[in-house]
């Protein structure tokens, strides 16, 4: 039996550089209406992913942990939006949660939720799951576990960026 569900994706990351460059893969599938959700300890090279994602998404905009603004705005030059939020500081109550606004951004944009298994059971039950924790100084273990179609198709696509075709 796998360790792993069948589309499931696991990458070791050795760098800094080599999950920002995961990310920019990442960050380049990205459409409106999608959620990326982030698990990780501190450490964990959630805000590193982050700065990747929104590069390969496509704004110029610097990327910065939102553990104390709650959300930041990234702009993509046609007029979408990456929100980066994060839900470390959130209680998980209905009321924290609605700070948030997560249907409103997804309408408005694509969403990436650090700290996302704080607040797991209040999420979209389609959505594209990251776990990420940290090896060593230099070194990342990430899975990537897509629920959804659309999120299957892209890990899919994802694993032929990383590795090459199958």
């Amino acid at each position: 039996m796998p360790i792993l569900s069948p589309n499931t994706l696991e990458f070791f990351s050795h760098s800094p550089e080599q999950t920002r460059r995961v990310g920019i893969r990442l960050g380049s599938l990205l459409r409106p209406g999608q959620l990326i959700c982030l698990e990780g300890e501190l450490g964990s090279g959630k805000t590193t992913l982050v700065q990747g994602i929104a590069q390969g998404w496509g704004s110029a905009d610097p990327v910065s942990s939102p553990t104390y603004v709650i959300i930041n705005d990234y702009r993509h030059p046609e007029g979408t939006h990456l929100y980066h939020t994060d839900a470390y500081r959130l209680s998980g109550s209905a009321l924290d949660i609605a700070v948030l606004d997560l249907p409103g951004m997804l309408e408005r944009g694509a969403v990436v939720l650090e700290w996302a298994d704080l607040i797991r059971t209040h999420l979209p039950a389609e959505r594209l799951w990251i776990q990420m924790q940290y090896m060593a100084l230099e070194q990342r273990h990430l899975v990537f576990t897509p629920r959804g179609k659309a999120y299957e198709a892209m890990c899919k696509e994802l694993e032929k960026m990383i590795f090459g075709a199958s």
